[in-house]
């Protein structure tokens, strides 16, 4: 998992609540057994019209907003179905977080267990981004997962809140797995102790 310390990027305003992960990625993309590729359909029933054309007035067709790497959105961003396609999707696609007041609860894990960073602050200070974003053409803000804080070129705009477990896994790119294998030695020295005629517990032993 690529880790996070801070990221400045091209944002992107998607000035709506409740965005769901059904919109994110439908669910006729669902039906890849491969992790890659879902790009493609990210928000695809708003970015394209009926006849398969894009949608010009679609934030993310827009050409001063290509190549933008974090997104802001309103309240609730993440809701519906628990497809972990969904941040798959929006990083895949060149995102590195997601700015909104609020986010559903497995969207939000989904996303620290792909590293990619949801970043909660008051509705006050995104109603102010989405405005910058969509007044200045190539407006950059840069989030700091080490200090907790979102800025631009200007201020230092809010603090955000995060788990401090959670943090030093993004920090150091951990998901499940990677935080497992920080105790190999300890994995080995166990299966070496165990009992030859019991089943082994760990692809990591001699």
């Amino acid at each position: 998992m690529q880790p996070f310390t801070h990221h400045t990027g091209l944002l992107a305003p998607l000035d709506r609540v409740d965005v769901d992960t059904d919109q994110i990625i439908p669910k006729q993309f669902l039906k890849s057994i491969a992790r890659t590729g879902f790009e493609a359909g990210l928000f695809f029933d708003w970015r394209f019209r009926p006849d398969g054309s894009p949608d010009p007035d679609f934030v993310l067709n827009k050409p001063e907003y290509q190549g933008a790497s974090v997104l802001v959105s309103g309240r609730n961003f993440g809701s519906g179905s628990s497809r972990e396609h969904a941040p798959w999707a929006l990083q895949q696609a060149g995102f590195r977080a997601v700015i909104a007041p609020s986010f559903a609860d497995i969207f939000r894990n989904n996303c620290y267990q792909n590293g990619f960073l949801p970043v909660a602050v008051p509705e006050n200070i995104v109603r102010q981004l989405l405005d910058r974003a969509e007044a200045e053409p190539g407006y950059t803000v840069t989030i700091d997962l080490e200090h907790q804080t979102v800025s631009d070129s200007r201020d230092t705009l809010a603090a955000f809140d995060i788990d401090p477990a959670v943090k030093y896994r993004l920090l150091n790119g951990l998901d499940d797995i990677g935080l497992t294998l920080q105790h190999t030695p300890d994995i080995v020295s166990f299966e070496q102790r165990r009992p030859a005629y019991l089943p082994r517990t760990s692809a990591v032993a001699p």
